[in-house]
């Protein structure tokens, strides 16, 4: 199976993917929740129609982020910073309502969150490439070993910007925000895109003394072709559980569980037809 004869076929697809959610990070960035921003988040139970909700909000001139609704009457508001007594004058014009619950963050909060975020991020990745080059430290001396770290980081780079970018698509088309839950899904992401990137790295490590006379760019053609079936069929396992739970899982999650669907798919494509490629093609200009 010659996979790797189409390797510029399979960036050019990662481009047209990843290019639209880049450029709208540029334009449009993310839509913070308040658990960035801070503020004051509001669960409440109503037979209060959704748009009387906002208006009643308007009239008092409160400012809402967004108002999600769930089974049973539920609604979840995010607005700006609400206090206690514009919280009890809120409920009383609704009428008949039952508070569930009523939290304040802070800005000094959600900046710290940001900064942690990306932090986790950057350690994740220099841990990465540290790890793989020490791991793979015993292949023939004439490839480095540090590019296979490097290759798995670019990888896992790809694939959150496939979901930071669709994620930012749809908060400037469906007002979908990010929260704490979504910087979860981000580096369980990452995570999983490594994983499936070291099962075919590992599989390389293992071929090259035993096919000596072979191009660099045919044993990785034959690692992939290897392990291409377990990959998918490992990722189809988790996709599957992924759907079931965005079915069922309720609202509060569903968002959490789209990061992760895009995450495990994009992650599943980049470990085999970028993360390869890209070494072979590194390889190549090497020499």
């Amino acid at each position: 199976m010659k996979l790797l004869k189409y390797k510029y076929i399979y960036f050019l697809i990662s481009l047209l993917i990843v290019i639209p959610g880049i450029i709208s990070l540029v334009k449009y960035r993310l839509r913070l929740s308040i658990d960035f921003t801070g503020g004051s988040l509001l669960e409440i139970q109503s037979k209060v129609s959704k748009a009387k909700l906002e208006e009643i909000a308007k009239t008092e001139k409160l400012e809402v982020n967004s108002i999600q609704t769930s089974s049973d009457n539920v609604y979840l508001l995010r607005l700006k910073e609400l206090s206690n007594d514009q919280k009890i004058k809120y409920l009383k014009l609704v009428g008949d309502a039952t508070e569930k619950r009523f939290e304040n963050v802070g800005p000094i909060i959600g900046k710290e969150l940001t900064q942690k975020a990306i932090l986790s991020i950057v350690v994740a990745s220099f841990a990465i490439v540290l790890y793989m080059a020490w791991s793979f430290r015993q292949i023939p001396k004439s490839y480095a070993s540090w590019k296979f770290g490097a290759s798995a980081v670019l990888a896992l780079l790809h694939d959150a910007l496939v979901v930071l970018g669709l994620f930012s698509i749809f908060g400037a088309l469906w007002h979908v925000e990010v929260d704490s839950l979504f910087v979860t899904a981000v580096l369980t992401v990452i995570g999983f895109s490594v994983h499936d990137t070291i099962v075919v790295f590992d599989r390389i490590r293992e071929n090259l003394p035993k096919m000596p006379q072979s191009t660099f760019e045919e044993v990785v053609d034959f690692s992939i072709s290897e392990t291409l079936v377990r990959s998918i069929n490992t990722s189809l396992t988790a996709v599957l559980t992924l759907l079931c739970l965005l079915l069922f899982g309720g609202s509060n999650i569903r968002w959490f569980v789209v990061a992760l669907l895009v995450g495990i798919v994009s992650g599943t494509y980049s470990s085999i037809f970028n993360a390869a490629p890209l070494l072979v093609l590194w390889e190549s200009k090497r020499k």
